[in-house]
């Protein structure tokens, strides 16, 4: 309580004169969502989004759910809930391709050091064959994104990155969906499965989420339509042109799916008294690669600090991960903190990252201070000084301008930039990461030494230009 209290005081000293018309409430007396509420009513309001819906929560459960909107614009269109189904779009890389990566690195099938000529024959011999599949995890190949051609392909478009011109494997980060469209088809080659049919058998049926899929033709809820799509039918054409399944995108999910997925990376890999995930591949799994003079930290497909890190917010650790989505999704996961938020929307405006990415950033931030303990008094003050957060404690029928102003110092809203500067790449162990691999060191030292040394490499300083995403 007191926590709160000092939180509310010092995010009323950061305020403008609000206007007399303006009447604000009490955040301690308003209902646990209010503040989240607001979120989606602005986001909506400004047209952002058509709706969307905000899942908060720890490794015991769902703690929030704020939502606002209709599934569809069609009329009588139900109510958007936790569980309206999305397509997830890059979020894809995170819930199906990674752990399904890792789940092959648990089982000693894979090593992060392999080479692609060893799983792509069709490779061989050229400077693609050198790059790692950590490389291919950590956006760090130096591949750029290619279209899936005519032929509808993988062997089409691994012609395509056959031929391109590489900038170095190891060199810097650059996020590109062809690293995952390769590493999808790698679980492919290595388990003898489609990666839908893998990440079914081994991840989504176990874990009990139904709603979870790629080509989503059965399931019973609603599903949101994308920008230009209609429900059921994967936004992004390169997934498309790979038949709805890819490494990259073509996963449709629900915040309730999303939540039990969340819940379980929380818990080191078990839920509902059912092991899914060991605990050292999820250790591995989210242990953080210091780059580009450690301005950016990508943990094995999920991103811990980058130019792409908005839904980070203002308040949670430095051991937190998450990941974006295209569509208006993303999910960021505090195991310091025991926190996880999901939002997940029918996106409109595509345009203006800046303020969707705010968004993200404001639904992280509210979501820390009323959901979990953010410490001592002392640390809160100190945080809130520095960053002076944006602030509602707006009645939902008024909300004044200044509590949304574009120029608010916080941490880490500038937009995704060049990541010109270039360094040697190398890990760093989360305290959990740490603990993980106290209590399961053979094995997962095994796995780590493989990591470390491919990760230890000294990369030359030819810089590039990272390609903004949201």
């Amino acid at each position: 309580m007191l926590v709160r209290i000092i939180f509310s005081i010092l995010m009323l000293a950061t305020l403008l004169a609000p206007s007399a018309s303006f009447a604000l409430v009490d955040p301690l007396q308003a209902a646990p969502t209010a503040n989240l509420d607001l979120l989606l009513d602005r986001a909506i309001s400004e047209n952002l989004i058509a709706g969307g819906v905000i899942v908060v929560g720890n490794h015991e459960g769902i703690l929030a759910t704020s939502a606002r909107g209709q599934v569809s614009s069609l009329p009588g269109a139900p109510d958007i809930g936790d569980r309206t189904v999305f397509d997830v779009a890059s979020l894809t890389k995170v819930i199906a391709t990674t752990p399904a990566v890792v789940k092959l690195l648990d089982e000693g099938r894979i090593n992060l050091s392999d080479p692609l000529s060893r799983w792509f024959p069709e490779l061989s011999g050229t400077d693609k064959g050198e790059i790692t599949i950590l490389h291919l995890m950590t956006h760090t190949s130096g591949l750029s994104d290619v279209m899936v051609g005519s032929d509808r392909s993988v062997q089409g478009l691994l012609r395509k990155v056959a031929t391109q011109r590489l900038h170095g494997a190891g060199i810097n980060f650059d996020y590109a969906d062809v690293n995952f469209i390769l590493l999808g088809e790698l679980v492919h080659r290595v388990s003898g499965e489609t990666l839908d049919q893998f990440c079914k058998e081994q991840i989504y049926d176990p874990l009990g989420t139904r709603e979870t899929q790629f080509l989503p033709r059965d399931l019973t809820a609603d599903i949101a339509p994308t920008s230009g799509t209609r429900g059921g039918v994967v936004q992004d054409e390169n997934a498309r042109r790979l038949g709805g399944v890819a490494g990259h995108a073509g996963l449709f999910s629900s915040a309730n799916d999303l939540s039990r997925y969340a819940r379980l990376l929380l818990a080191g890999g078990i839920l509902d008294g059912k092991r899914i995930l060991s605990e050292q591949v999820v250790a591995q799994m989210t242990t953080p690669y210091l780059c580009n003079n450690g301005k950016v930290k990508r943990a094995l497909g999920w991103d811990v600090a980058s130019p792409y890190s908005a839904p980070k917010g203002n308040f949670f650790s430095e051991a937190s991960f998450g990941h974006t989505g295209y569509s208006g999704s993303s999910i960021w996961i505090d195991p310091q903190n025991d926190i996880f938020v999901i939002l997940l929307t029918r996106r409109m405006d595509y345009r203006n990252v800046h303020d969707f990415n705010q968004l993200r950033r404001d639904v992280s931030s509210f979501a820390a201070v009323d959901f979990r303990s953010l410490g001592d008094s002392v640390d809160l003050t100190a945080r809130l000084s520095i960053v002076k957060p944006k602030v509602l404690l707006a009645s939902a029928g008024a909300v004044d301008e200044s509590l949304f102003g574009r120029k608010a110092a916080v941490r880490g809203s500038q937009k995704p930039a060049h990541v010109k500067s270039v360094a040697r790449c190398s890990k760093k162990s989360s305290k959990s990461s740490r603990m993980f691999a106290k209590a399961h060191g053979g094995r997962h030292s095994r796995i780590g030494k493989l990591a470390r040394n491919d990760a230890g490499k000294s990369f030359s300083s030819k810089k590039r230009r990272a390609l903004p995403r949201s």
